[in-house]
Parts: C-alpha cells; structure tokens; sequence
C-alpha cells in the first residue's frame, strides 16, 4: 500500500523572548497550538493525536511534561507521544507526527514542541562538571568552537565569513515579527567588534536563550482538501544518528548528516540541491555553522562553503536564502529551534512568511540538529504534491 500524502494546512509560532512571563509553559504552548488549528481553520475536534517535543527536561525542572500539557492543550483522551532527540528535537517531533499521518495510523496530528529557558540556565546545564570533562569549556559555544576552528583550517576559510553569517540573520529577523532578537541598530561592525567568547565565536555570532513554542497540523489528503489555504506538502523528511565520539568521527561535516540529507533528496527527487531547492532554514547556533552545513548538506563541495556566504548566496536576494526568518542565531526556544525551521519552510512554499517571503519559492528545506553534533533531522516541503 502506498503512503499517504503528508500536507501542512496549520502553522503557529509564539512570539520568541529572552523571558515569556506572561505565560506559564502551559499557555506558551497553547499559544502555539491556538494559532495553528486556526490558520488550519479547525478545532481539537479535528485532531486525532498530539507529538510533543522539547529538549531535556532539566532545562525547566519540570519531569515530563507532557504528562500535564495533554488536559492544558485540551487534547485529553487522544493519544500523545513525546519525542526527544536533543537540539534537533523540533524536527524530529514533526517527522513523527508526519509518519502517524502518511501511514494513515491518524488523519490529523497536532504536533509541538517548545522550549521556556527562562526558567533554568541551559549553558550551565550543557556544562558538565569535573571530573568529567576538563575545566575549558562553559556550554554548547564551547564544546563545537574547536570544530569550528578545524573547518576554518580545512577550508582555508577568512575570518570575516562569520561576521557575515551573523549581520545576514539580525538584518533578516527584523523582517519577522516573531523573532527573539531585533537589533535595529545592527551593523557590521558591532558584530565583529562584539566579545570574543570561544574563539573565534564572538558574542554576536552566537544563538540568544529563548522563551518559545511552534506547532504544525499535519494532514493528508482528505484534510488538505478541506483547508482553507494551499498547504505545504511534504516530499522527503528522514532522521539520522551517530554517536557522540568515535574513532574517525568528522566533526565538520558528520556522516548522519550527509547521510540524511542524501535520504531526503532521494525521497523527492533532487538531484542538484542548489538548484533546485528555493530556501533553506538552517539549524545555525553559531554563525560559522552556515558554511560547515551548507557542505554538510550537498549545497557546495568540501571547502567552499564559505565563498558561498562571502558571495552573498545565502542573502534572502541571493539565489539560495539561508535562514530569511533570522534562524536559530535570531530565535532559540531549544526543544522548538528544528521545528520553527520545518514550519518556515513550510510558511515559504505556503507563501506566507511575510516580509521574510522568498519570492517564487516552491521547494524549501527544513533542517535540525542536536546534541554533539550527532542527531539530524530534516524535511523537504513544496507547493504541490508528491508525485504517485
């Protein structure tokens, strides 16, 4: 039997704060929800089963959560699962909710996943104490700043390219009103003039701590017919991992994510990513992550993935946009990064990012990971669907 075909027809995002206390993690989420069933034009009436996601629970203090957010969201009595693959969390959690749909377990499926850092120290948190670890590093800056400065000698790479990461994604977050971090004053300068925390990641060119949550309704066929905008629809999701530390690992560029990234293009078709994909939201919690990634995932070859950047391909005028919602440097609700990258590339083909719209997009990319660069999850979204 054929799979069914997945559609997006729901996208809600909160608005992204250093500290949401108007809301308690409950209502952060309901937020979220609220919006996509109504973007969707349904209620929790239409929603056969609910995917939660978020990254570890000693991020809040609060022990499976989800446990609680079923009669907060009003979702009582329909089934729910929980997923956590760490910083990819938010990607992950939607290609479970999609697989529920296409192998038509569920017809409809709200999926969330959140994140309110508010109320813990996450960098803390991602630093382990001695003995084990060394005492060299704070949090999650620190233990990929030593990959960062191998791709800079692999690639020969200058090191302004950075500095351009960063300035792109401020000036692209000012075009969407949900972004965390609007710095109007924003320039060059100021960014490469910002302190140096893990050389060579400068303050500017790091991922702020966030209050925030995304939600999708995902559909198939039936529901997409009934939605009251043309959805998005999927064309390719996978999920790939590897361990933390192994003999003969590349940091630079893992072997999951190639490996994920060549499954997706696969399921839809592509064979020349630069091409023919329109937009890219990229999972970029430091700046220097856009070129290491845009190697990582078939857009350039080894080493050159910074002339990409220094060119101004990745800029929303360029013709491969990286990032035009500001991504992960500009938004960090942890457990819902990945899935506010899946839904902005869904809000593309939707036609319906706003300021941020690429014009023409048809096929947008979606892009997570997580933990030490060993979890990977992405999807490949378009305006029409998949071919039979």
């Amino acid at each position: 039997m054929s799979k069914e075909p997945v559609a997006v027809v729901g996208i809600g995002q909160t608005r992204h704060a250093a500290a949401r206390r108007d809301v308690s993690i409950a209502g952060l989420v309901r937020e979220a929800a609220r919006r996509a069933l109504d973007d969707a034009g349904s209620t929790w009436a239409d929603v056969d089963a609910v995917v939660v996601g978020k990254a570890p629970d000693f991020f809040e203090g609060v022990m499976m959560p989800e446990l609680y957010l079923a009669d907060a969201l009003g979702a009582v009595g329909k089934p729910m699962l929980r997923v956590h693959t760490a910083g990819s969390v938010g990607g992950s959690t939607a290609l479970v909710a999609a697989q529920l749909v296409a192998a038509r377990v569920h017809r409809t499926v709200l999926t969330v996943a959140f994140e309110k850092q508010s109320e813990s120290n996450a960098m803390w948190g991602l630093s382990l104490p001695v003995p084990f670890q060394q005492p060299l590093l704070a949090g999650a800056g620190g233990f990929f700043a030593p990959h960062v400065r191998a791709y800079i000698r692999r690639a020969g790479a200058p090191a302004t390219t950075g500095t351009l990461v960063a300035y792109k994604d401020r000036r692209n977050a000012l075009r969407n009103p949900f972004a965390h971090l609007h710095e109007h004053g924003i320039t060059l300068e100021k960014v490469r003039s910002s302190p140096m925390l893990w050389d060579p990641i400068r303050y500017s060119e790091t991922c702020p701590s966030s209050d925030g949550a995304c939600a999708m309704v995902l559909t198939g066929q039936a529901g997409a017919a009934r939605s009251p905008r043309p959805p998005a629809w999927l064309l390719g999701g996978a999920m790939r991992s590897e361990p933390t530390l192994f003999a003969g690992k590349d940091f630079v560029s893992p072997r999951a994510g190639r490996d994920c990234a060549a499954d997706v293009y696969r399921q839809a078709g592509i064979t020349d990513p630069r091409r023919q994909i329109d937009a890219v939201e990229m999972y970029v919690p430091f700046s220097w992550y856009e070129p290491m990634w845009l190697e990582n995932l078939g857009f350039a070859e080894e080493g050159e993935g910074w002339k990409l950047t220094e060119a101004g391909v990745t800029e929303i005028g360029g013709d491969l946009p990286v990032n035009p919602s500001g991504g992960v440097l500009s938004s960090n609700p942890i457990g819902a990064s990945g899935m506010l990258r899946f839904a902005e590339a869904a809000m593309q083909v939707r036609g319906q990012a706003g300021d941020h719209q690429i014009e023409g997009a048809r096929t947008a990319l979606g892009h997570a990971y997580g933990g030490g660069a060993q979890f990977f999850s992405m999807w490949l979204v378009g305006d029409r669907p998949p071919a039979t």
